[in-house]
């Protein structure tokens, strides 16, 4: 699935159990140009209609200065770039914090790196941090996520 205005703009593979190491970089990916209409389309198929993030009035009156996205749609951003990376097969958490909103016109990054590495006899297993940065707010959200790749000896086999 791709959105109008999301564009993958590096690499974007697999990641290889047997080669990563500590530090290395996942895909970028960016959503540009958010509109209320995004934000309109996730609220149906969320069910999350709460008016802060449809309806300019109510959300002025909420004091805001304008409707913002759902934080799970940013949310929904990350787990683009998590998914992307490694698969969804082999992810086993998947955590974020929300640090910002998301407002009409934003347009938002998602990168990361590995955290850690262990690998054992039967598994590898994969922390990853990444983070959403909007060119309006900076960071908006920051998670976590972790994937388990069994080996060979695996007895998941």
């Amino acid at each position: 699935m791709r959105w109008a205005g999301m564009t993958e703009i590096t690499g974007g593979s697999t990641l290889d159990p047997a080669t990563v190491a500590v530090g290395d970089g996942g895909p970028t990916v960016e959503v540009e140009d958010l509109s209320r209409e995004d934000f309109v389309r996730y609220a149906g198929a969320s069910g999350d209609f709460n008016p802060v993030h449809y309806d300019e009035p109510f959300a002025r009156e909420a004091g805001y200065p304008s409707v913002f996205a759902q934080g799970m749609f940013t949310a929904g951003v990350a787990s683009r770039f998590v998914v992307d990376w490694v698969g969804v097969g082999v992810l086993t958490s998947f955590s974020t914090r929300f640090a910002a909103q998301v407002w009409p016109g934003d347009s938002l990054t998602v990168d990361g790196s590995v955290a850690a590495v262990d690998r054992s006899d039967d598994r590898t297993t994969v922390d990853i941090e990444f983070s959403v940065r909007s060119d309006g707010e900076g960071v908006v959200l920051t998670g976590t996520a972790t994937s388990i790749y069994p080996t060979a000896k695996s007895p998941m086999d």
